[in-house]
């Protein structure tokens, strides 16, 4: 089988992944980011990862890349001069925004509102007016029209975005602008909004368009320096971009929209969670994600991440499709510090990679997580196989200090900051669980992240969701999960009928006619037919309701069955999640078709089973502090554990990307993956770990 590398690139390392395909073994290595040209640190991760295994550049058929360039883009205002065309009158769209503010309650009181990715300056009203049924009110004064583009364009705008009003119900008007503009100004971008998010609600339809238009020329010069390097070094596989959903798209698309990258990495991390948890015998799991600065949490359901159709990137509401992930300022560099209410707390403000922890010897002097983990004797003082040294006494210098303030020893000042963090990311799993009206007990852990294994069995204790599953690579579980992506894409419309006023044959043929689109959009991507799978959706919501709930449905199936199926699921969906349901007449909002065009797989590796004796892998037993004193707990190198091995806790087991902490009363087994699973001492494991996989098998 070919050899496929999945990259990840994040704010200080970048992690490349390596299926061999000749010997079917993996391959990870770290290397430091470059974040003014994340290319230069692929191009250096991939020529040392070649040096290291021996695999040729040509036996690297496919290349599946997740990128924060657009996300960065927009976060540190570094984007594109974007003109904006909207109808007359909507000139002020991006002022006005909603009259929600993300944070804390009173958020608003201190919320510093970002200026808009269009400025107004550059923002012109066209003539013209289409209905929400797609009628022509108003014909497009063309003449005014391009006096509007040639004034954008003298102004010397980088790329153009066009949202007009009910541009879904019928995309001519803006159609004819992009035509009008490629005539009178060659080939800057124009991004259209019935293209990029065909549905209802202005703002956030021309924000995610403007969005798009913002990052589309840096990310179009990102991707072609990218491409050239690595034509540079004769390494040419197929690379495909990691979608913020988990599916991948072609370079050129993600050119065209990079908008649907913005959450490419975390996305990437729970997918390879869900296949993980999958194998293992855990189609339903919470994945927990920590990292430096942040812990992501998300919901797996049946082998699948669930999925979200708006996030947030800083105040900015993004409806773009995307992996549902909750993120708290939880992480292994967040401070913890007195406020003048005299509490400890952790958090959110973050060390970061520099200075860092004050145990990482770059100056810090604050108080991290990382350091109580140091103090504790939870995290060796070696890192990174030996690459990196922690200085222990810096560590328990910056907690000392703190403790003083609150009257604590040291000890007892590092187990709190890690008691609060713990809470404040249990916090985080709540909302993903048991605000959905889901028990997290009926749920297994993901750990992953460089410090996800270090907190996963205290996390798991406080939500009692049992086993933790910690993969092989927990701290490369991104880059891991991109190899088990596919090809993906979304076609939608805004429909916005009750189900009293329309029949269902309406319904059908909409959704047939979607499928359609998805169905020749995966062929012209080189899809086979066998390769091509169609699923489809309705958004639903008691009729003026100010939110929807996303259902699956099938067409033959409403077809036959009729709409009273699709209104009685919806009832119990939004009585799951909210504790009650209403004689309220239904009304359908949008009606979409998710294509995905299956790609071959890798087989993740299975071993046979060792006896469980772990003794092999077995270093030195370390003092460990845990609930209030010290105790004897045996480290272990995770590079020597066999599948079978059994773990009795306390015990710490170190690997080159991190660390996994196993508590008194809790054991960890080695399964048939190379995953350990935590799970109380007595306490059987009831997941079936000889789940089939295929290679091209979907999951």
């Amino acid at each position: 089988m070919s050899s496929r590398l999945g990259i990840d690139v994040g704010g200080t390392f970048t992690d490349l992944l390596l299926f061999d395909g000749e010997t079917g073994a993996m391959h990870l290595l770290k290397t430091p980011s470059t974040p003014a040209d994340q290319s230069v640190g692929i191009h250096n991760g991939i020529e040392e990862l070649m040096r290291e295994t021996g695999v040729s550049p040509s036996a690297i058929t496919a290349l599946l890349h997740g990128t924060t360039v657009s996300t960065n883009i927009v976060l540190e205002e570094k984007g594109a001069k974007v003109g904006l065309l909207v109808s007359e009158g909507f000139e002020q769209v991006l002022h006005l925004a909603r009259s929600q503010t993300p944070g804390p309650l009173a958020g608003w009181m201190i919320m510093i509102k970002p200026d808009p990715l269009a400025d107004l300056e550059f923002t012109r009203g066209i003539v013209e007016r289409i209905s929400a049924r797609g009628d022509v009110i108003t014909p497009m004064e063309e003449t005014l029209a391009r006096e509007s583009i040639r004034e954008l364009l003298d102004a010397g705008v980088e790329s153009i975005t066009i949202s007009l009003m009910h541009s879904y119900a019928d995309p001519t008007h803006e159609q004819r602008l992009k035509a009008m503009i490629q005539d009178m100004g060659g080939d800057i971008p124009v991004s259209l909004s019935s293209e990029l998010l065909p549905e209802f609600r202005e703002y956030e339809r021309t924000l995610v368009t403007v969005m798009n238009a913002y990052v589309r020329p840096s990310m179009g010069r990102y991707l072609k320096g990218f491409e050239e390097k690595l034509r540079s070094i004769q390494f040419s596989p197929k690379v495909n971009i990691v979608r913020s959903d988990g599916g991948l798209m072609s370079v050129a698309k993600a050119s065209e929209s990079p908008v649907h990258t913005m959450l490419s990495g975390p996305a990437g991390g729970v997918s390879g969670a869900a296949y993980l948890a999958t194998l293992a015998g855990y189609p339903n799991a919470l994945g927990f994600d920590m990292g430096g600065t942040s812990t992501d949490v998300s919901l797996i359901q049946d082998g699948a991440p669930t999925q979200s159709r708006q996030t947030q990137l800083g105040y900015y509401p993004v409806k773009v499709p995307s992996v549902e992930v909750h993120s708290v300022g939880a992480g292994g560099g967040s401070i913890a510090h007195v406020p003048m209410t005299g509490a400890l707390r952790v958090g959110p403000d973050s060390a970061g990679a520099r200075p860092g922890p004050a145990c990482y010897g770059h100056g810090g002097e604050l108080p991290t997580v990382t350091d109580a983990n140091v103090v504790l004797g939870r995290l060796p003082p070696s890192l990174l196989g030996g690459d990196m040294s922690l200085n222990v006494q810096a560590a328990k210098d910056a907690v000392g200090k703190l403790g003083q303030d609150l009257g604590l020893d040291l000890h007892q000042t590092a187990e709190g900051i890690l008691n609060i963090v713990n809470e404040n990311m249990f916090g985080a799993l709540r909302l993903v669980s048991v605000q959905k009206g889901l028990d997290p007990r009926n749920f297994a852990l993901v750990a992953f992240g460089g410090a996800g294994p270090l907190h996963g069995n205290a996390m798991a204790i406080l939500a009692g969701c049992f086993p933790v599953i910690v993969p092989p690579t927990p701290g490369v579980l991104s880059a891991l999960g991109f190899l088990y992506s596919d090809i993906k894409n979304e076609f939608a419309r805004t429909f916005a009928r009750t189900v009293d006023d329309i029949e269902v044959d309406q319904v059908v043929d909409i959704l047939t006619t979607l499928g359609a689109e998805a169905q020749a959009w995966l062929k012209e991507e080189g899809l086979s037919e066998r390769a091509r799978d169609v699923r489809y959706q309705a958004d639903v919501r008691y009729f003026r309701q100010g939110y929807e709930f996303t259902m699956d449905v099938d067409p033959e199936h409403l077809r036959n069955n009729g709409l009273a199926s699709l209104v009685a699921s919806f009832g119990v969906a939004h009585e799951r999640q909210y504790g009650f349901k209403l004689e309220q007449p239904v009304e359908i909002v949008n009606l979409r078709a998710i294509g995905t065009g299956e790609v071959d797989k890798v087989a993740f590796p299975k071993f046979e089973k060792s006896g469980p004796d772990a003794s092999a892998a077995l270093l030195r037993q370390d003092q460990v502090y845990f609930n209030g004193s010290f105790v004897s707990a045996g480290v272990y190198d995770r590079n020597k554990l066999q599948a079978g091995n059994h773990i009795p806790g306390p015990a710490i087991v170190v690997q080159k990307d991190s660390t996994c902490v196993i508590h008194p009363g809790h054991v960890g087994d080695v399964d048939d993956y190379l995953n350990i699973l935590i799970h109380p001492e007595g306490q059987a494991l009831v997941g079936q770990s000889n789940v089939k996989q295929s290679a091209g098998g979907r999951h």
